[in-house]
């Protein structure tokens, strides 16, 4: 059966048609408002792959590629696409497709109707499964030549990057992850969203939400536009709470052309309510007829055409943010303590103990185990992403290990002292990070569990003061996720994608190899700057690593030896005297321009004197970096030297500037924050540190620069408390303090307007 209807399928035929097409039967059937339409079934791909004897092609590039390695999966996805559409569709499959599109039409009353074309791999929207929104959808599709393409795109869709990525990581075979194409009558919507049937942030059953905004509803659904927000109460059917959003962006169907086109809100609309109270009666009511029907918390799409509303998809939520889980949480009593420290990154992680103290060990930490050494250091990064938890002899909360593990969204202990002494190989050991302890013994829990803080669903407070995010490692599944919550990236680093490639970055430039240098550096941070494009900037900061992280590479051998490298040849200054290096940087980041990304923000490291922003700038232009114009341009202000001259910084000309409040502490106080005998005296609150901090925002605000923050401080409610006070623009923090940073912003924000009321 290459075709179905939605009145032929229910949800038990996901096997045939893919989640989506599965749920679309069983809510028509249940006579539910859904437009009209048919599936590609999944038999017509499985034809269309066997009997043009391509699966052995797309297998053997998916068995000699490396998945973690960035540059060999974009490329494998690119090679299996091609071969998808480069492929002809069978006669018989078109023969199908066609009358069926015709019959489609007809009903609507029209030669030739606008249906949206939507992918429905067949293991996805299942609880447990996270499928969803890793294929694509096409949508106001006109014709059968066009149908038939678009049908072939979402074939092709089942490979992309991030869809590999995750079958490979969650133990799925790729072979037997099918796919259908859904072929819906289109709506067009004046107004459309989503609906959460139990509250998706604190997991409370007796609350029912619904986001809204004008036009089609992929502005709401990809996190474009920034909806209304309705709670209401399930009990009773009443408006709970709402928050009316500043709607600047929608999606409407070009009456011209029929394409889908982004245009600005009308003035009239912006700040009006997009619902009126009937409106959302009945779409409440509709959520609760769909979770009464599958007996199972729904994530449902919704569109409103004139008086009509519609249900155009319903999926199982298979995470709530805040709900408890067996073994979220361990009880001292009973249990073996074996070690404690500081809890440097959230959460419960289980696992074997695997001991790690050079980088030629990383092979032995497997996905799970507890990773233990001493402090860890960039190289280690690709086992890091591997363990369920970490534990460390050495450093505080702003350490490599606790920074890297917090934006990992992984358990992590530091400052133990001893841990590496008393945990030994293969002895098994649970980790709780939030509370620093760990226990003898296996807890139930998982690695997904211990991510909650990271896999928190978008927060709909709406701040002044934007809310970005710290990422050291360009991780397509935590800046997916990071780009719902997050107004933008305030700190994406560039020294953790260089060091993990093993090798100097000079040793590439001198052998001739700077084009493999550059395209793997473009590659991997496109897969950050792709995520928040097109309206939230991505601060990229250029290289910042001391030369003792540089010794283990290949090509490192003849590093300096230096007695303190967080004083020494480091950030602007080596990239100013080795500049082939900073061009390359620039290189790749040119090369995203080029692609027209133009969310990117470049930051440049440790700068003490104006006149490194000026070489910096002059290198940007040289590779063909127009700065202001291309790509927003901007210093990190973590010596007190660019603290105390920020007016002749701004001469030079600033877009932004961001604290790097690590550094800065360091700096001012004269101390190593990675030393245990002196940690214990670091802190960002002391006063010396806040009024350089107080002084830079007021002075960048006068001359109209953004203001940013990117050091632990900015995920301490404390200090964001005091930057809000300052008229700072933007806070930027660890994924796991996102949600708590927007909520600290929001009750400042509210309560410097209440104080300024009151006279």
């Amino acid at each position: 059966m290459d075709i179905a209807w939605f009145e032929e399928l229910r949800k038990d035929d996901v096997s045939i048609v893919g989640g989506k097409g599965a749920n679309l039967g069983e809510m028509v059937n249940a006579k539910l408002p859904v437009p009209p339409g048919f599936v590609v079934t999944a038999e017509a791909y499985r034809k269309f792959i066997k009997e043009n004897g391509i699966g052995k092609k797309i297998n053997d590039i998916l068995t000699k590629t490396n998945v973690d390695n960035s540059t060999e999966l974009q490329d494998s996805s690119k090679k299996i696409r091609k071969l998808i559409m480069d492929t002809k569709m069978p006669k018989k499959i078109e023969d199908h497709i066609i009358p069926s599109y015709k019959k489609l039409s007809k009903m609507a009353g029209k030669k030739e109707e606008l249906v949206s074309v939507r992918s429905s791999a067949t293991a996805e929207d299942l609880p447990g499964a996270s499928f969803a929104g890793q294929q694509e959808t096409f949508l106001n599709i006109k014709g059968v030549r066009e149908v038939i393409k678009s049908v072939q795109k979402c074939w092709s869709s089942l490979f992309t990057p991030r869809a590999i990525f995750y079958r490979e990581k969650q133990g799925f075979e790729h072979d037997k992850v099918l796919i259908a194409v859904i072929v819906q009558k289109m709506v067009n919507s004046e107004k459309a969203g989503v609906m959460f049937t139990v509250h998706p942030a604190t997991g409370e059953k007796d609350k029912l939400i619904i986001e809204a905004g004008w036009g089609l509803g992929e502005g709401v659904v990809s996190g474009t536009v920034t909806p209304d927000h309705y709670v209401i109460s399930k009990n009773n059917g009443s408006l709970v709470d709402k928050e009316i959003a500043h709607k600047e962006l929608m999606f409407v169907r070009d009456k011209k052309t029929g394409k889908t086109v982004k245009i600005n809100v009308p003035e009239d609309k912006a700040d009006s309510q997009v619902l009126t109270d009937r409106e959302i009666k009945i779409i409440a009511e509709l959520g609760k007829s769909v979770e009464e029907h599958y007996n199972f918390p729904q994530d449902i799409e919704w569109a409103v055409e004139g008086d009509d509303i519609f249900l155009l998809q319903s999926r199982p939520i298979t995470v709530f943010y805040g709900e408890e889980k067996e073994g979220d949480t361990v009880k001292e009593a009973g249990q073996d303590v074996l070690v404690k420290g500081l809890g440097a990154a959230p959460g419960i992680g289980s696992g074997e103990v695997k001991l790690l103290f050079s980088v030629e060990e990383l092979d032995k930490v497997l996905e799970g185990d507890v990773l233990v050494t001493s402090m860890t250091n960039p190289d280690m990064v690709p086992a890091m992403k591997r363990a369920s938890a970490i534990v460390t002899d050495e450093g505080g909360m702003t350490c490599h290990a606790a920074i890297v593990s917090r934006e990992l969204g992984i358990p992590c202990i530091v400052g133990t002292k001893d841990g590496s002494k008393i945990l030994t190989d293969g002895m098994k050991i649970t980790v709780d990070g939030s509370r620093g302890v760990v226990y003898k013994g296996i807890t139930k829990t998982t690695k997904e569990e211990s991510e909650k803080a990271v896999a928190a669903a978008p927060s709909r407070i709406i701040t002044a003061t934007e809310v970005k995010v710290n990422l050291s490692v360009p991780d397509e599944r935590i800046a997916g996720k990071m780009a719902l919550i997050a107004d933008g990236v305030g700190l994406l680093r560039v020294e953790h994608i260089i060091l993990g490639m093993g090798r100097h970055p000079m040793d590439f430039i001198k052998s001739g190899e700077e084009d493999r240098f550059i395209d793997q550096l473009s590659n991997e941070l496109k897969i950050v700057v792709s995520a928040f494009h097109p309206n939230k900037i991505v601060y990229i900061r250029t290289l910042d690593a001391p030369t003792d992280e540089f010794k283990s590479l290949k090509g490192g051998e003849d590093e300096p030896y230096e007695h303190n490298p967080m004083l020494g040849w480091r950030g602007i200054r080596r990239g100013l005297d080795e500049p082939d290096l900073l061009r390359a940087e620039f290189k790749a980041i040119k090369k995203l321009i080029d692609e027209n990304y133009r969310n990117i923000g470049i930051m440049i490291p440790l700068v003490h004197h104006p006149g490194e922003l000026r070489r910096a700038k002059k290198l940007a232009i040289e590779v063909g970096i127009k700065p202001h114009e291309d790509a927003k341009f901007g210093i990190m202000v973590e010596t007190p030297a660019s603290a105390l001259i920020i007016e002749d910084f701004i001469k030079e000309g600033l877009d932004f500037i961001s604290f790097g409040t690590n550094d800065l502490t360091q700096y001012t106080l004269a101390l190593d924050r990675n030393n245990a005998n002196v940690a214990k005296h670091f802190t960002e609150k002391h006063p010396a540190v806040l009024k350089l901090i107080e002084r830079v925002i007021k002075i960048c605000r006068k001359a109209g620069v953004e203001t940013s923050i990117c050091g632990q401080a900015g995920s301490d409610p404390s200090v964001v408390k005091k930057l809000v006070e300052y008229g700072i623009t933007s806070v930027s923090a660890n994924p796991d303090a996102v949600l708590t940073v927007r909520e600290t912003i929001a009750r400042t924000e509210k309560l410097m307007v209440l104080d300024k009321l009151r006279g």
